[in-house]
């Protein structure tokens, strides 16, 4: 997913997303651990998606830390 798009979504939405992404990156790890999947750069995407997704999340709070101490 794109940087831009995740911009789009709200708080909530985006940690229902993290949570599904998790749940998707343990099947992925359990299923290349059992046999090795077609495409296991699906796993760094997974983590990286995860990532975009936490960072975001980071930036809107700190934003919002610091307009609240403004006010």
């Amino acid at each position: 997913m794109k940087y831009s798009e995740i911009k789009d979504l709200s708080n909530e939405e985006i940690v229902t997303r993290i949570q599904e992404e998790k749940a998707g990156l343990t099947k992925l790890k359990f299923a290349h651990a059992v046999s090795a999947i077609e495409n296991p750069t699906r796993i760094n995407k997974a983590r990286k998606d995860i990532a975009r997704f936490n960072t975001e999340l980071t930036q809107r709070k700190a934003a919002k830390a610091v307009s609240e101490s403004n006010s």
